[in-house]
């Protein structure tokens, strides 16, 4: 199976005309990943989605509701330089609370103290408390309760004011 620019482009008009969000066309020849909203990551290689066609390769008309993920970009919270950052020290899940029925350990606003208590990160079945290093109020938590987490993560943002 053969195709051309022509055939392509008129394709991919007709998946953004229709609101699809993933199509592929596979064959002994070729396989064609096409999806709106987030990239997708397959083996290595980054799959082109419909803006980024829109936007370098082919004109061709948008969507008349395009999909939300193409349009939001996320935006860079304000940080001040005085702020201490606290990072997870693992891999793991973050959780904002011991218990999901208990309140969080803290909050945005929370005044805490040097060696408080401000997370759990559950690695291996192991439930690590995390301890703020200095004393402050919460101004921003960066992580959503039970989001998976890396090494050297920023968690939270502690004003030490």
């Amino acid at each position: 199976m053969t195709i051309d620019f022509k055939e392509l482009s008129e394709l991919l008009a007709a998946i953004a005309a229709n609101n699809i969000t993933e199509l592929t066309l596979k064959n002994s020849d070729f396989e064609l990943t096409v999806s709106q909203g987030q990239p997708l990551i397959s083996a290595g290689v980054r799959s082109t989605t419909i803006a980024d066609i829109n936007s370098t390769v082919i004109s061709m008309p948008a969507p008349e509701q395009p999909h939300a993920a193409i349009e939001q970009r996320p935006s860079t919270p304000t940080i001040d330089t005085k702020w201490i950052e606290i990072k997870s020290p693992m891999v793991g899940t973050f959780y904002r609370s011991p218990a999901p029925d208990e309140p969080p350990f803290a909050s945005i606003g929370d005044r805490i103290r040097a060696g408080q208590t401000v997370c759990i990160i559950e690695a291996m079945k192991l439930m690590n408390e995390i301890e703020a290093e200095s004393a402050g109020q919460v101004v921003q938590v960066l992580v959503e309760n039970g989001q998976p987490i890396e090494f050297g993560q920023p968690l939270m943002y502690i004003n030490p004011g």
